[in-house]
């Protein structure tokens, strides 16, 4: 049982972590270790059906019911790895962004065939759900400038909470990265560093909002059309690759309310045409070394998540 909730842990920092950088999701984390659909069955049950189980069981019960076992190592990992990663993503941002984008490119481009393994039997309409995936992919972080429109401040940081939460658990969808799209990443880095409790509230309020809902309408899709669903969900990976291609510039922008650049479009290129074009050495060989790290480290978590769960079933 110990050796299961560090392990679970030990999972949620990795989630906490990948959260933590523009163009990764905690959810690709969790696909690739094995929890995902034990996290989306848990946050579901946060809702009426505790009630009964209160009665029914007492605290026990519930305790069971909303399988905290589970859920309370997780989130440690997670809001331990934030708060401890927040300094060290700002920084690698800043210092090495080649080198950081390498090593999550490789392990998003070998967590889509993670997923498109474990979609099951592919048929030709699986098309459909696979290019809704890319689409949405794409024209997400464009949309995401629209948050700042509401106005109240307030709302906007409740709103920017249940997007990202929302992008967490898609696999390939990047809170952070939307953050960072609407102007936000900053504002609420920031605020986990200096222990902002209104914005950290604020925040944690439209992640509550986001996971009630969203939690529910993933599981629903994967319960009653689970290939479909896989397929979206690889759409929504294959989609986010560009935007951890290392070699790009940025082509299009708009300033923040505060004066920050919110990307909107880039150019991807070629290692010696970004070389050329910035002048800064395109770091070949050591990006290319991390991005087979990334993709290395998505196929021994994946085969580690197997064996545990061929163990847990017999």
């Amino acid at each position: 049982m110990k050796h299961r909730r560090l392990s679970i842990f030990l999972k949620g920092a990795g989630m906490g972590a990948a959260d933590a950088v523009p163009g990764v999701s905690g959810g690709t984390i969790a696909f690739i270790t094995g929890i995902y659909e034990e996290l989306l069955l848990t946050i579901k049950q946060f809702g009426p059906s505790a009630w009964p189980a209160w009665r029914q069981g007492g605290l026990r019960g519930l305790v069971v019911h909303l399988n905290l076992g589970f859920l309370i190592p997780l989130l440690a990992g997670v809001a331990l790895s934030l708060v401890s990663v927040a300094h060290l993503a700002l920084w690698l941002m800043e210092a090495h962004p080649l080198l950081l984008d390498g090593f999550f490119f490789g392990l998003v481009a070998a967590s889509g065939l993670v997923v498109g393994h474990a979609g099951g039997r592919r048929r030709f309409w699986h098309l459909l759900p696979l290019l809704a995936g890319l689409l949405l992919a794409q024209m997400l972080p464009g949309l995401m400038p629209l948050v700042l429109l509401v106005g109240n401040e307030a709302v906007i940081v409740v709103l920017a909470g249940a997007i990202a939460i929302s992008a967490m658990l898609l696999p390939g969808v990047s809170g952070s990265f939307l953050l960072l799209t609407m102007g936000l990443y900053g504002t609420i880095m920031g605020a986990i560093k200096s222990l902002d409790i209104g914005i950290i509230m604020l925040f944690g309020i439209g992640c509550l909002i986001g996971l009630m809902l969203f939690s529910r309408l993933l599981w629903w899709l994967l319960k009653r059309h689970h290939d479909s669903t896989m397929a979206l969900l690889l759409g929504f990976i294959v989609g986010s690759l560009p935007m951890l291609w290392p070699w790009r510039e940025l082509t299009r922008y708009q300033m923040g309310p505060e004066g920050q650049v919110i990307p909107l479009a880039h150019r991807y290129l070629l290692p010696d045409d970004y070389a050329r074009l910035t002048g800064d050495s395109a770091q070949l060989l050591a990006v290319v070394s991390l991005m087979v790290v990334g993709a290395l480290l998505v196929v021994l978590l994946n085969r580690r998540a197997a064996r545990q769960a061929t163990q847990f079933d017999t």
